[in-house]
């Protein structure tokens, strides 16, 4: 923590680690995945350009940005498992958090795009292969629905596993309705209506994105994490035997994945502390609050001047516990 001041000692706590991330296990998973979506994408593009159907290349658009997310997340996992070394202290588990940014940032990117063509379709209406559109929506229900059996494993006991589990299920729904959309096309000759289904299909995939594009952008500031109430913690740390103030205390995340969430205080305690109350404090926080890595410096007395930036008086005594 790069402090300065004299110690009478420091304290280690045993270290608790999460799991290490699931981009091994599931390789195959996603590199099945990515070659899957892939080969569809090309059949849809060339599908929708021949049905002009702006249904099918909002689908496709979408679909690649799946391509995308995949193979970013593939290379993040790959990246999270990799050890720490002197320069990443903390490893590559950040890999995550910054894959996801980018992810929803290509995704909005391709929105955009694919937004423009549906407005041209809705400007210059013209005729809809119906049959071929609801042949390849029905191509994509398989490619999809197929993707999402890949990682039904998994998808049970890690959030990563299961946002693509979930997000290629969405797909095989979203594919669904261009299906439907194509048979109404196919038996009313509405030529407005596909654009206009394209409209709504990319509304929903922009709602349904913008959590991921939220959640992203808190991990990037270091938020405290979903789940864990900050004055809870706050609470948590007043409680324990002799405590009198709390304040620094910082939780963040590691990662996307939840598995790796951060403290970091400064407690003032009379006498400091010894390795068993800190044990028992870093057993206490993973116990209450799931909080894998904690780094307390626990002060012997309060700090003249209420200095809050990890400073102490000549003389404190301090310990830090690690977990």
């Amino acid at each position: 923590m790069g402090h300065s001041h004299p110690h009478s000692g420091h304290d280690h706590a045993g270290h608790v680690h999460a799991a290490p991330p699931p981009g091994g296990a599931f390789s195959g998973a996603f590199a099945g995945g990515i070659a899957l979506n892939l080969a569809f994408i090309v059949v849809e593009v060339i599908g929708g350009l021949s049905a002009h159907s702006a249904a099918l290349l909002s689908d496709a658009g979408h679909n690649l940005s799946d391509v995308l997310a995949l193979a970013l997340a593939w290379g993040a996992a790959w990246l999270a498992g990799r050890p720490a070394t002197a320069r990443y202290t903390f490893g590559y588990r950040g890999a995550t958090i910054q894959a996801a940014l980018l992810n929803a940032a290509l995704l909005y990117a391709a929105l955009g795009f694919v937004l423009w063509e549906t407005v041209d379709h809705l400007r210059h209406p013209a005729p809809v292969n119906g049959q071929l559109v609801m042949l390849l929506a029905g191509l994509g229900i398989a490619v999809n629905g197929l993707t999402a059996w890949l990682f039904r494993r998994g998808q049970k006991g890690d959030v990563n596993v299961r946002g693509a589990y979930l997000h290629m299920l969405t797909d095989a729904l979203v594919s669904l309705g261009v299906v439907v959309g194509g048979a109404v096309t196919y038996f009313t000759h509405w030529a407005w209506l596909d654009p206009l289904l394209g409209l709504v299909l990319l509304g929903v995939i922009a709602v349904g994105s913008w959590s991921l594009l939220r959640d992203t952008v808190r991990l990037g500031l270091q938020a405290v994490p979903d789940g864990v109430d900050f004055e809870a913690v706050r609470a948590f740390l007043l409680r324990q035997p002799h405590v009198q103030s709390v304040h620094d205390l910082h939780i963040w995340s590691l990662s996307s994945d939840g598995h790796d969430t951060a403290l970091m205080a400064h407690l003032v305690r009379p006498g400091g502390a010894d390795a068993a109350w800190l044990a028992n404090l870093s057993a206490g926080l993973l116990r209450e609050f799931h909080i894998h890595h904690c780094t307390v410096q626990v002060e012997d007395g309060e700090m003249p001047g209420g200095c809050h930036s990890g400073c102490a008086a000549p003389g404190l005594r301090a310990a830090a516990a690690v977990a």
